[in-house]
């Protein structure tokens, strides 16, 4: 292993104005020659590890997968595990992490958890080993904010980069939604705009596209129409109070402006009149 690739570990003291972070980092390391693991309650907060060199094998709910180089997994707090070299030397890295949105923000990346993921040998994710040796060089500041910065720029390069079974990258399906996205920022105050239109833009079967929204957002296309559309109202709401709700409903697309109180209220919980008296100020 070259100089960047020695070993290094920081365990970081964890005050409770950070446990009030969003994200913090509660350690970091490399372990050159990664010794056998058995956590029989698992970690005490998020667990990620990957391959720099060799290969191991990984145990997690009640199955074993080898993780070769640029390939790792990432844990939830106090899921049992274990894990062991299968080669005579495994270098791995490591970041365990924490906070008050922890489990929020990897549900919201849409993170896969107890399988491997892999990537590409020429994306930051195969150096970023090398980043925080660099880092740890010249004496780079983890503590509060920064550490929080670092967690959350890794979770976002892992949904940016990371692979599952060889599939396109965690990203790739909102990358080809881009176009939709666009229609509809353009486009939410047409009444006409629905399925067949969005599908028509990305040149693909009505059905295929709510596949696709399905995969990526968990909703079908309409579903994301109408939050879109009543978080635009919700502007429109607050921007001029003297606007009719029946005017900001044809202003963001609905037709009938009893089916915009419905929808708002589906969604918010509170009707739009409501809603500018409790926000308004």
């Amino acid at each position: 292993m070259n100089r960047l690739n020695e070993a290094y570990s920081r365990h970081f003291v964890t005050t409770e104005w950070d446990r009030g972070l969003p994200l913090h980092l509660t350690s970091v390391g490399l372990s050159a020659h990664q010794q056998p693991i058995h956590r029989e309650h698992g970690f005490d907060s998020y667990h990620w590890l990957h391959t720099v060199e060799g290969c191991g094998s990984f145990t997690v709910n009640g199955s074993t997968v080898k993780l070769y180089p640029n390939q790792g997994i990432l844990l939830k707090a106090g899921t049992p595990h274990s894990y062991s070299a299968e080669t005579e030397v495994w270098s791995t890295w490591f970041m365990t992490f924490d906070g008050a949105l922890a489990s929020p923000i990897t549900a919201s990346l849409d993170l896969p958890q107890m399988l491997p993921v892999s990537w590409d040998d020429d994306c930051p994710l195969a150096r970023v080993h090398e980043q925080y040796s660099e880092k740890f060089g010249y004496s780079f500041d983890f503590a509060g904010i920064n550490g929080s910065l670092e967690v959350y720029v890794f979770l976002t390069q892992l949904k940016k980069y990371g692979q599952i079974s060889g599939r396109s990258s965690l990203s790739k399906g909102h990358e080809r939604l881009t176009p939709i996205y666009l229609l509809i920022e353009e486009r939410y105050g047409d009444p006409g705009l629905g399925l067949d239109r969005m599908a028509e833009e990305l040149l693909v079967s009505p059905q295929y596209l709510n596949k696709l929204f399905r995969t990526s957002w968990g909703i079908s296309p309409y579903q994301y129409l109408m939050q879109f559309r009543i978080q635009k109202s919700k502007e429109l709401l607050l921007a001029n109070r003297g606007r009719t709700v029946k005017d900001i409903s044809a202003a963001v697309g609905f037709q009938d402006d009893s089916h915009f109180v419905y929808t708002f209220r589906k969604l918010t919980g509170r009707t739009p009149i409501q809603f500018r008296l409790e926000y308004g100020d």
